[in-house]
């Protein structure tokens, strides 16, 4: 079983606190390798109060035990968020984790009165922008040649929304 819980409201001490982020950063270096947050990345960004993060975690008979397999940073400025970044642990991909995520976020955004919801993603990620378009997203804008990598062809960054209201 899943449980998909804001950072803010998890009941935890500050080294639990430390453990969910560093686990969140150990994700980020598997499946975001050439451009990851760091530990202290997240720590920074967490301190900006329009800065929030859902995790989602593998329910373990303690809580303690519990196993972050996923996570969302997003940002909400007014009636706009935007997610920031979004994953799953390779091993759990393609189980659902992030409709899970999604369906939380969702609802954490229409009670915030959120009237919609940015994201990018690269024009290459079929698998990603398969989810997103499955969520509710359209692409609204490309942004040519915005991932580059050395030795390797530019790939179109891809701007995708969904609208609440």
């Amino acid at each position: 079983m899943f449980i998909v819980e804001s950072i803010e409201e998890l009941p935890i001490n500050a080294i639990e606190f430390e453990q969910v982020i560093q686990a969140v950063a150990n994700i980020e270096a598997m499946v975001q390798p050439q451009d990851m947050w760091t530990y202290e990345t997240l720590i920074e960004l967490l301190k900006q109060d329009s800065i929030k993060m859902l995790s989602i975690c593998e329910q373990q008979e303690k809580a303690i035990n519990n196993k972050v397999v996923g996570y969302c940073l997003y940002q909400v400025v007014f009636e706009q968020a935007e997610i920031l970044r979004i994953g799953t642990h390779p091993d759990y991909q393609r189980q659902g984790i992030a409709s899970q995520i999604f369906t939380s976020l969702n609802k954490e955004l229409q009670n915030q009165k959120v009237e919609s919801l940015l994201l990018e993603v690269r024009a290459d990620n079929f698998a990603a922008i398969a989810l997103y378009e499955q969520q509710g997203f359209t692409v609204i804008h490309r942004r040519k040649g915005y991932y580059q990598a050395p030795h390797q062809p530019t790939v179109d960054a891809l701007i995708m929304q969904r609208v609440y209201v």
